[in-house]
């Protein structure tokens, strides 16, 4: 259907960029983009090639995960992406993957320490990681469960989506997201590059510090903040 195009466009060309840059393997993750406007998102099928993908076959789903259009079942993550797009008003897209370096640190049940200012100039914080999944929600409904075990830890560490735009799943993998979809995909790639980063610190140095405030909020600040001067008007 026409209104659902551009974001069928958007969500394909964002899953097309997942095993562009690396960050999945066979099927590995699924993105996801979001029409405020209509209540509902695309989001890739589940199980298909991307290579056999074509913008029509993005299936659109409302926020409660109920499948609007589409001839295929959408991705077995849906529902973490319908829960997180309800509860967190300001988000337009979703990145999931299983990218090495940052599933790595998500088995370790891990956050990832700012050692550095790659980390901080596009955050202020160690990259977070949710806890483990309770058994109860285990046995429930899992996808939908991730949402709330994603939210809940933002909550307990008193975060904000809209500035902390990426997480470790315990034990599972890393989600991002932001304004569009392609800041979601964005912040994927630079979530798994600072995961590498700091695996590789770890490496060198066990006992690495993190990075002094002074310098986390030089580089956020010169890229973010009121006076903001990297890059062009």
């Amino acid at each position: 259907m026409e209104q659902y195009e551009a974001i069928q466009q958007a969500a394909y060309d964002a899953n097309m960029q997942l095993p562009a840059l690396g960050l999945v393997l066979f099927t590995f993750g699924n993105a996801s983009a979001c029409d405020r406007d209509l209540g509902v998102f695309a989001i890739k099928p589940s199980g298909v090639a991307y290579e056999k993908l074509r913008p029509a076959d993005m299936v659109i789903v409302d926020f409660d995960g109920n499948t609007v259009n589409g001839t295929m079942r959408p991705s077995s993550d849906t529902l973490t992406h319908a829960v997180l797009y309800k509860n967190w008003e300001n988000i337009g897209g979703i990145v999931h993957t299983h990218s090495t370096y940052a599933t790595a640190w998500a088995q370790t049940q891990t956050d990832i320490p700012i050692f550095g200012t790659t980390h901080a100039d596009h955050l202020t914080e160690d990259i977070p990681c949710a806890p483990v999944m309770s058994d109860e929600m285990i046995e429930g409904d899992y996808e939908y469960q991730t949402g709330f075990q994603i939210m809940n830890a933002f909550a307990d560490r008193n975060l904000s989506p809209e500035e902390v735009e990426m997480v470790l799943v315990a034990n599972h993998a890393p989600f991002s997201w932001g304004k569009s979809v392609e800041k979601a995909v964005y912040n994927s790639a630079v979530l798994e590059e600072v995961a590498k980063m700091a695996w590789l610190t770890r490496q060198i140095r066990p006992d690495a510090p993190r990075l002094k405030p002074a310098l986390i909020r030089k580089h956020f600040e010169r890229k973010h903040g009121s006076g903001a001067y990297y890059g062009q008007e």
